[in-house]
Parts: structure tokens; sequence; C-alpha cells
């Protein structure tokens, strides 16, 4: 079903502000597009893009205007992911990562957000939603334990957003959660041993025994459902639904990928003859026109899928409506095809470049390997979103996730 959409619009100055902040990251593309093979190489963002992206703002988009964040919309940080991924796919992943973390913290109640923001409103957040930790009750709060994994962007994160199971309230709501944690008083394992989106640094968080008050425990089923602890029901950023935001950040990083690859086929194919044939200019080979009409052309379809999601999670943000399940899984679906879409884009620019697509000296392996691994993220599995969406649309609700 889809949500009406009858609603107020993003007005002007909100699309001005959008298109400001797109261009601050395309300002920026020298600057990260240059770092992105020692990024890749040396599995880390390097500090000199993570400062260059605070400086022109773009780490604070979801954070709330109260703690003096830019506070924009779902559409606006897809756009500026989308920019920053065409530079650098790691540097985007993390732009997107650590923007949607904070706001996961938007959700929690007054008291935690001031003790993430009030004193440090710049400090940045990492997560891992995964429950893949256990709260146990105790005066006043929990103590909490676990490992999560992969924690994008925890090498520049002052707090970190942790899922956590509670045996004791099994059944209930509060049975899985996410808290709050400083990163000071968690350990960070080096894992992130992978083939691609290698500067995402996105390794191991490890908690032992820590001590988590009450108002920095958050249910998951809760905010599934749009109940969020927030007393600030005005600020409308806050009242998106979880599940499609949380596939949606994962997709502007691979728009970028995926529009960084037909840029680098339509740049290099005219200096470039078709081996083995009697074109001195890919460029004038049939072949190479239809892989790049068909690659563009995906290209354009992932960020349709995307950009719809993003809109209509705005849209009912902003009227205050929170969308029904099978608006959602439709969301989830778009992300998941967006996803689908912006890789196979890649996967057809490779083809039509050849082998030497996989020189370590050519981009496009790098591209190749952050899209293939970025695009398996588990809430963007498009075989489970087409489940899920194509059981709703025949009236089919809620018997494969409850992440929906």
């Amino acid at each position: 079903m889809n949500i009406t959409m009858d609603v107020p619009r993003t007005t002007d100055a909100a699309r001005e502000l959008r298109a400001d902040l797109v261009e601050r990251a395309a300002a920026l593309r020298p600057l990260l597009s240059g770092n992105a093979d020692p990024t890749d190489r040396e599995r880390g963002v390097p500090a000199e893009n993570i400062d260059a992206l605070a400086g022109a703002g773009l780490l604070s988009l979801m954070r709330p205007a109260r703690y003096g964040g830019l506070q924009t919309d779902h559409r606006t940080l897809l756009e500026v992911s989308r920019k920053v991924g065409r530079a650098c796919g790691s540097t985007a992943w993390v732009t997107s990562l650590l923007n949607a973390n904070a706001w996961f913290v938007g959700l929690f109640p007054a008291r935690a957000q001031d003790d993430v923001w009030a004193e440090t409103p710049h400090a940045r957040v990492a997560g891992v939603v995964t429950p893949s930790g256990t709260a146990r009750v105790v005066e006043g709060g929990y103590r909490v334990s676990g490992r999560w994994a992969p924690a994008s962007g925890c090498a520049h994160a002052d707090w970190a957003v942790l899922g956590v199971n509670r045996p004791d309230a099994e059944g209930t709501s509060d049975a899985v959660g996410i808290v709050l944690a400083p990163m000071s008083e968690l350990t960070v394992e080096d894992t992130w041993f992978v083939a691609g989106m290698r500067g995402t640094a996105s390794n191991t968080l490890v908690g032992e025994d820590l001590f988590v008050p009450a108002h920095r425990f958050h249910s998951v089923p809760d905010a599934i459902e749009g109940r969020y602890a927030t007393p600030f029901t005005d600020e409308a950023l806050y009242r998106a639904p979880f599940v499609p935001t949380a596939a949606l950040v994962l997709t502007g990083p691979q728009l970028g990928l995926a529009t960084a690859a037909v840029d680098l086929l339509v740049e290099r194919a005219p200096g470039r003859a078709l081996t083995l044939t009697s074109y001195t200019s890919q460029a004038e080979a049939p072949t190479i026109q239809l892989a790049a009409a068909r690659a563009a052309s995906l290209a354009d379809s992932a960020r349709l899928h995307a950009q719809r999601a993003a809109d209509d999670i705005d849209e009912a943000a902003r009227a205050g409506v929170f969308p029904d399940y099978d608006a959602r899984a439709r969301m989830r679906m778009d992300a998941g095809m967006a996803a689908v879409h912006a890789r196979e884009a890649v996967r057809i620019v490779c083809s039509a470049q050849g082998a030497s697509s996989f020189g370590e000296s050519n981009p496009l392996q790098r591209i190749w390997r952050d899209i293939e691994t970025g695009s398996r993220h588990a809430v963007l599995n498009p075989e489970v979103a087409a489940e899920i969406y194509g059981k709703s649309l025949f009236g089919i609700r809620g018997t494969v996730s409850l992440m929906v």
C-alpha cells in the first residue's frame, strides 16, 4: 500500500539546504577520491577525510538542531552519501552510518540524548543494532556484555548504539533493545579483514559488564512500530520509520559507486581500442555503447528506487503519519532493489572494460569490491525483501521477519 502523498511537501529552504550540502560534498571529491586508494589499502578512512566532512557539516545531518545539528531529512542524507560515494565508497559508508546512528540517538529519551550531546555537541556515534549482547537488570539500569560487529565508523566515534537481548523480558517489547554506551568503555578488536569496503574499519566492539542507565535503553519492537521514547514529537525527522530508515541509509554509498563506474566507462572508452576487433575507439563499438546504456540506466533505476523510499519516509514523517506494514515492506523492497541495480551497473561496466578492470591500478576493481561487499548487508537482502513485499501484496504480514 502506498503512502498517501497528500501531505506537507519539502520546503524551499530545506531544498536549498540540501542542494548546498550536496555541493559541499561535491567540493570534497578531489580530496576524497585522492585518498580512496590509501583508505582501502590502509583499512581506514583517514582523519583528513573525517575532518573535511565534519568541517562541511556533513557529519551533522541527522543530529538534532537542539545540539547544533542540521536535522535535515533522509533524502538529504541519501544525496550527500551518494555524492561522497562517487569519490570513495568506504568514506561514504562511514559518512552515512555516523549520521544514521545519530538518528537512532534522536529516538531515545531526552536524558539519553543529553548524555551524548549536551556537553559535547559534536560527538559522533557508531553502532550495531543486531542484538549481539545481553542486558541484565540491576538497580538503576542494566549490566551489558557482548561483542558487536560490524561497527562501521567506530574509529571516529565517541558513543555506540548496541543491540541487546534481555532474557528476563522474554515475550515482552523489552526483550530486544538498543542501548547507548561511551566508546571509552568499549574495546575495539581489529577484525575487519574483508575484500571490499575495507576502509570502513567495521571492527568488533567488545563490552564486559558495562553499566548502562535505564534511560539509555530503547525497545526495538517499540521502535519498529514507531513508538519512540523521544519527547520531542514535533521533530519530524525522528518520526521516520525505523526499519526503512535502517535499510535506506545503506543505499546512498552504493548509488555513488554505480555512478562512479559509469563515469569511468564514459571517460575511458573513447581513448581505448576494443581488443581483438577493428574498433580503435571503444566509444564507437555498439557492444560498449549498449553496455554503457544498460549500466547508466541501472544506476538511474537504483537512484529512483532509493529516492522514492526516501521521499515517502520523509513525507510521512512530516505529516506525522507512521507508514503501515505494507508501505514499510515496499520501502524495504525499494532499498533492496536499489542495491541490486547499483551492483549490476558496476558489473556491466567491469565486463565491458574486460580483465583490465581488475588491475590494481584501476579504481574499478576497488569500486567492484566495495559494492559487492556493501550490497550484501543483511538489511538489504533482496530475496528477504522480496518475500516480505510479495507476501504483503497478498495480505500476508509478519511471517518472515520483525524487521519491517
